[in-house]
């Protein structure tokens, strides 16, 4: 068996069941689940139309590459919401479909890291887990970023030392962030590009938010357009991850896309015609109709945004929170054990949340998820709003 395994730390819901396995509940209250990232909110009806008409296509084999008309849509998406018309992004050579980020991202870890040089890869801390395992299997070692209200959530790329720099082969950024809800602007991403061509290093941006921003006004920015506008048209080192399940609610769809740097494609192309990952001929063309449409899109970062709107004044004088740029978690800081927390919420309010120390890491002697909780606002809205309550009188009843 492979070594590193014995190297991966338990998933943070395996540590979420573990902790609350023989909690009692209050009787009369329905539990209202908040600590997963999955979104429900009714997918577009007809994307599950094309879906549906699509099953016949089962009978096919799928190309690793995918059909040229689900590149041309993504690149086209890609292109609507991020690049000036200036900028032109190769649906050929700049865009494959993978089977949702989680996959894409612990592949593309798999194709970049050569284990024979002593490789590091820098990751946010506290982050998706998937980061750090994908790191660890393909033989490097994870250097982590701490992420804290000290610095706006937006990891200090100063701070790593140059020896660090000098060993990085792979810098993972998300933005909006899970589970800060932060959101990177040009300059900070303009920054992580002068770093990695500097040290020769690649950047994996993980956008699988970028459609829920929390203000119309202020939409999220992505690598690619950082890229082009530092002068590099070809998005040299720069790999994006995006994905159907937030940005249209089909999480189950497994569909997503990476884009950027054309030799980063070509390479990755290969991985994954090895690995065995095409995505089937049915989820294509679901996909395409999901890629070419904006407008259920709007609609669903609005609710959300609407989630945020009603929550927050109920739970602002009882917990120190704010509204966070993108996402759709909430990040406070409970000033307290945030694992006893969590078992006291669901035993007394029948409410499961993820305390926010499993999400990160001990780096610089502490784990900046420590005294934190992750709520995930993926309920209905009444649902989040009774939610909410709860959480509120849980909390005053904690400080009688």
């Amino acid at each position: 068996m492979n070594p590193a395994l014995s190297r991966l730390q338990a998933y943070p819901f395996e540590r979420l069941r573990a902790l609350l396995a023989g909690s009692r509940t209050a009787e009369g209250l329905p539990v209202i689940q908040l600590s997963i990232g999955e979104p429900r909110h009714e997918p577009p009806e007809f994307v599950l139309e094309s879906l549906r008409a699509n099953l016949h296509q089962l009978g096919t084999y799928p190309a690793t590459r995918g059909l040229p008309a689900l590149r041309e849509a993504m690149a086209a998406a890609l292109q609507r919401r991020f690049l000036p018309p200036a900028a032109a992004l190769d649906a050929d050579a700049m865009v494959l479909p993978v089977n949702g980020t989680r996959e894409a991202l612990f592949a593309f870890v798999q194709a970049v890291i050569d284990p024979s040089r002593e490789p590091v890869v820098v990751m946010p801390n506290p982050g998706y887990q998937i980061y750090e395992g994908a790191t660890l299997l393909a033989g490097a070692e994870p250097y982590f970023l701490n992420a804290t209200a000290a610095n706006g959530f937006a990891p200090d790329l100063d701070a790593v030392p140059q020896a660090v720099w000098r060993r990085c082969q792979l810098l993972f950024l998300c933005s909006p962030a899970n589970p800060t809800g932060a959101v990177l602007p040009l300059a900070y991403l303009r920054r992580a590009l002068e770093l990695a061509q500097r040290h020769d290093f690649v950047i994996a941006a993980d956008e699988c938010y970028a459609d829920l921003y929390l203000e119309e006004s202020q939409p999220s920015a992505s690598l690619l357009r950082a890229a082009f506008e530092a002068g590099s048209p070809q998005f040299r080192r720069c790999m994006v991850f995006h994905s159907l399940s937030k940005r249209s609610s089909l999480p189950g769809l497994r569909s997503g896309l990476v884009a950027g740097d054309p030799a980063l494609i070509e390479r990755f192309l290969l991985y994954r015609t090895y690995h065995g990952c095409a995505m089937p001929l049915p989820t294509q063309l679901a996909s395409i109709a999901a890629w070419s449409d904006d407008a259920h899109v709007t609609a669903n970062r609005r609710l959300y945004q609407r989630k945020f709107d009603q929550v927050l004044p109920i739970l602002s004088d009882v917990l120190a929170l704010e509204r966070p740029a993108g996402g759709f978690y909430l990040w406070p800081d409970i000033r307290g054990d945030d694992a006893e927390f969590t078992r006291a919420l669901y035993e007394q309010a029948n409410l499961v949340i993820l305390p926010g120390s499993y999400m990160a890491r001990e780096s610089a002697g502490v784990n900046p998820g420590r005294g934190r909780v992750r709520i995930s606002l993926v309920p209905a809205l009444a649902q989040c709003v009774e939610a909410a309550e709860r959480l509120r009188a849980f909390l005053l009843n904690r400080r009688d």
